[in-house]
């Protein structure tokens, strides 16, 4: 039988994985904005730019081979094309930072995975609903002390993505189960990452979107994703609340969009439930 990986040779290994990932995607782009006809850096002449923080995951934005995926990339392409918007996109893996630049004005529009809850509802405006998603823990399937129920998660400590809704909804699990649940927010690595870290043994127990966590789990059979943490959720594209023109610009474009066959499409092509 193989001997399991030491911790510090675990860490390097899914620190290098997620370095050649980050140095191929920005190759990628780099590549992209040399090619007009394929661009990631839309230019428009006369046209004024919405500037796009996207998170890279495989709901938000991805590169898999030489290709540019990713639900909501896919589908703010063609709402641009459609209606001539002219787009500039930023990859973020930092929630936090994204929003941080997005409270500055350096951002226009946040794409990441982003459950509409109440607290963020008070803080920014959210579009039209793109698609319905839940939040799961992520731990591995051979743990010493696993979690069976939500009741479990008392006195236990959850990693998520800093400035993430998440930790909202684990305080109101915490006050449901009558228990602490410690979270400990990562302001260094994005959703996917956690449950590579997560599978590796790096991060006893992440709580991420279950459409990024059953995207790494299809191949990798080391981690456990049953422990539903919340109710199906909305997920939405999030700008600040002086963008209010922007936002219903944005919903009366996606409505549209989601009566056209191509949104259901996208919907069937990445496992997504929509309206």
């Amino acid at each position: 039988m193989a001997r399991p990986l030491k911790p510090k040779n675990r860490q390097l290994g899914v620190l290098i994985v997620i370095l050649v990932v980050a140095v191929g995607f920005m190759l990628m782009l780099r590549q992209c904005s040399m090619r007009r006809s394929t661009a990631v850096f839309d230019e428009k002449p006369g046209g004024d730019t919405i500037n796009v923080a996207i998170d890279y995951s495989p709901t938000s934005m991805y590169m898999r081979g030489d290709t540019l995926g990713g639900f909501s990339y896919d589908v703010i392409r063609q709402i641009a094309s459609a209606n001539g918007l002219c787009l500039k996109f930023h990859p973020i893996v930092a929630l936090n930072t994204a929003i941080e630049r997005l409270d500055s004005g350096m951002y226009d529009l946040v794409i990441a995975d982003l459950p509409v809850t109440a607290d963020y509802k008070n803080r920014y405006l959210f579009t039209e609903p793109l698609y319905f998603d839940r939040q799961v823990l992520v731990q591995r399937r051979d743990a010493t002390d696993p979690v069976n129920s939500q009741l479990d998660l008392g006195g236990r400590t959850v990693t998520v993505v800093a400035g993430s809704p998440i930790v909202t909804r684990i305080a109101n699990l915490s006050a449901e189960i009558g228990d602490t649940i410690y979270v400990r927010e990562d302001s260094l690595y994005g959703a996917e990452q956690l449950v590579m870290l997560t599978a590796v043994g790096e991060v006893p127990l992440a709580v991420v979107n279950e459409g990024v966590a059953r995207d790494v789990a299809k191949d990798n059979d080391s981690i456990d994703i049953s422990t539903n943490v919340s109710f199906t959720q909305f997920q939405s594209w999030m700008t600040s609340r002086q963008r209010r023109e922007l936002r219903d610009a944005l919903d009366v474009m996606i409505k549209r969009y989601k009566s056209t066959p191509a949104y259901r499409m996208l919907l069937d092509r990445y496992g997504l439930s929509g309206r």
